[in-house]
């Protein structure tokens, strides 16, 4: 029952597996029922593959209410590589309750960089603490 269980779970999650799988320098842990739910750990280079994990799993279920899902970026200077080593400059797409600190802290590891994004921004920002949900902004690299 069990087994068949976690065959059943894999199968709807198996796109937010794959999606690991393809992260670079991702890591998936474990893939087991616990607590009747399906348990997926996993640790990812940065905040922004983490998000791109739980954008994956909305898909698959918004509610995900069979899921348990532990997904940990490495930290701080690994984040930092991760962005050295993107293109020079990227979009993000400002969500609900972000802020430029929020946003600088997820591709820099560091929240003080967010000038760094508003000095990209100009054309766009006026203020750095008036951004708003659905604005695509430029990342620089840092």
């Amino acid at each position: 029952m069990a087994q068949e269980q976690l065959d059943q779970l894999k199968t709807k999650y198996q796109s937010v597996i794959n999606s690991i799988k393809q992260e670079p320098g991702a890591q998936l842990q474990n893939v087991n029922i616990e607590a009747g739910k399906l348990l997926i750990r996993a640790t990812v280079p940065s905040d922004a593959a983490k998000n791109r994990v739980w954008d994956q799993i909305k898909r698959a279920d918004p509610t995900y209410s069979d899921l348990t899902a532990d997904i940990t970026s490495q930290g701080q200077t690994d984040a930092q590589e991760s962005s050295r080593s993107r293109s020079a400059e990227q979009t993000y797409t400002v969500q609900s309750g972000d802020t430029l600190s929020k946003i600088s802290k997820q591709f820099y590891g560091d929240a003080s960089q967010y000038q760094r994004i508003f000095e990209a921004n100009r054309d766009k920002l006026s203020n750095p603490d008036q951004i708003a949900a659905g604005q695509i902004l430029k990342v620089p690299q840092f």
